[in-house]
Parts: structure tokens; C-alpha cells; sequence
């Protein structure tokens, strides 16, 4: 299990794909699930990319969002004090242009009452296009979470999210740990371009096999280090392989917007005896 960070249940609900919690929590509760990671937060409000942002393909959907959000200021005066009256335990998703905005947002983000954890989002699909750090480097990874981890607070738990990438990822992981990070979430959206040729990420079924093999190679090459699973878990099945590779916990992400009861669902399938 992640230190510092006991879950009722392994099934997260993944960073930008719960909206702000208030869509997701006319389906279930938001206790349901083991936590809820928001939205990706930067220091200042972003407007978002400009439309089409989300794309369906055939085996998955490219999303181009540009991260929209309120900034960190708006994040803590409604959006985090919302999520709390829910009873949610609530992990915060960052991002930032420069290595300094991580470590500013997560400085005051490690004051804030209610926060259980911290993710940092360093797999973006897109993150030049987004005018975000682009992290696919591990030593540049590292130096996020070494400037980030220098100022938390002792015992607030500090997640580093991944790429998918099979080549790279044992040694990203490898790297941020060493830097600082007690967990890693692997999956997530992989390189890929909309239609009309701007970069975009897919996520959604397609990534789900890649996100397997990676979990299996960062689990194996480093038992220690708790992974969280991400990557096309749609169902209990899904949910059960990611575990059975290692993971200590998985995270819902598109599913939930072709149906918002998916990681409900799979929650309550988890507690049940498998078929």
C-alpha cells in the first residue's frame, strides 16, 4: 500500500476524468471510491484548448483538452472544500510550465487541510502543445519531484504519474524514486493527434495492453515501490489483471465518460469472489 495513505477501497477515480466531483457524485458517493484525484491543477486559471477536444476513435478517445481549470487560488475556495463535505479523499493532480510552479503549487497545496495526497502529472500526452513541462526525460521527472519533495509536509503522501512508455518507464520510476516519490501511477494517455493534426493523447482500450506490460515491468524491477494502475480498466476483470501484476490500487479514467458508474461499479466487483 502507498505510505501515509490507506485506502478503503483500490479503485481511484483518475485525474480529469471525474470533472470537478460534482458530475460524478450523482452516481455514488464519492467515499465509494479509494480516492478521488481532481483535475489537474496549475498555479493559474487555465482557459482550455479550443474545440474539438475530445475525439472518439475506434478503439479508444484522443482528448486535447489543453487541462482547463480554476487555478490554484479557485481550487481552494470552491472545488476542494466541495469534495471534503462529500466525504472524498481527495488527491490532487498538478502540472505546471516550469519545474518552480510544481514546487509552488505543491508547497501550498501541502498547507491545505483535507488534502490526503499529492499526484504529480508528468505523463502529459502533449505537454509542449499545452505550454506545460514536458517531463518524458526521467532526470527531468526527478528534478520535479526533488524540488517538489524538499518543501512537503512531513508524511503527506507524493504521487508521481508516468507515461505508458515500455522502454523507459522502469527507469523513470526508478529515477523518481530515488528523488522522493513514495508511489507511482503508471498509465495513462499515450502520444497521438487529433484528426486535424494537433497533438492529442489517446486513452481508453487501446493503451490498456501497454499499461499492463508496464505495470508488469516496474512491479518487477521494483517490488518496494507501490504502483497505482492506469490505462483502459473499464471493468472488474480489467481491475483484477492490473492487480494481479502488482499494483496496489488502479485508476478509472475514460470509462467513467461513456459510463460515470464504471469505477462504482468496479469497486463493489472487487469485493466479491471472481467468476
Amino acid at each position: 500500500m502507498i505510505p501515509g495513505l490507506p485506502l478503503p477501497s483500490p479503485v481511484l477515480v483518475a485525474a480529469g476524468c471525474g470533472g470537478t466531483g460534482r458530475e460524478l457524485a450523482a452516481y455514488a458517493p464519492l467515499s465509494t471510491y479509494g480516492a478521488f484525484v481532481t483535475r489537474s491543477i496549475a498555479l493559474d486559471p487555465r482557459p482550455g484548448g479550443p474545440p474539438p477536444r475530445v475525439v472518439e476513435s475506434p478503439s479508444g478517445l484522443l482528448h486535447a483538452t489543453g487541462l482547463p481549470g480554476p487555478g490554484l487560488e479557485g481550487f481552494l475556495a470552491s472545488e476542494l472544500p466541495w469534495l471534503l463535505q462529500q466525504g472524498a479523499r481527495v488527491v490532487v493532480s498538478v502540472v505546471g510550465a516550469t519545474i518552480q510552479e510544481y514546487a509552488e503549487v505543491c508547497r501550498r497545496l501541502g498547507r491545505a487541510p483535507g488534502v490526503a495526497a499529492l499526484e504529480l502529472n508528468l505523463a502529459l500526452p502533449d505537454a509542449v502543445a499545452a505550454g506545460l513541462l514536458d517531463a518524458r526525460e526521467p532526470f527531468v521527472a526527478a528534478g520535479v519531484v526533488a524540488a517538489v519533495a524538499r518543501d512537503l509536509p512531513r508524511g503527506l503522501p507524493l504521487l508521481v504519474k508516468l507515461r505508458p512508455d515500455v522502454l523507459r518507464v522502469v527507469e523513470a520510476a526508478r529515477t523518481v524514486a530515488e528523488a522522493g516519490a513514495d508511489a507511482v501511477v503508471v498509465g495513462g494517455a499515450q502520444p497521438a493527434a487529433l484528426p486535424d493534426g494537433r497533438p492529442a493523447g489517446l486513452s481508453g482500450p487501446a493503451v490498456r495492453p501497454l499499461a499492463l506490460r508496464c505495470v508488469a515491468e516496474v512491479t518487477a524491477a521494483l517490488p518496494d515501490l507501490p504502483v497505482v494502475a492506469a490505462g483502459g480498466i473499464a471493468d472488474t476483470a480489467d481491475a483484477r489483471s492490473f492487480l494481479a501484476a502488482g499494483a496496489c490500487a488502479v485508476q478509472v479514467g475514460t470509462a467513467l465518460l461513456h459510463d460515470p458508474t464504471t469505477a462504482a461499479r468496479i469497486a463493489a466487483g472487487l469485493t466479491e469472489e471472481p467468476s
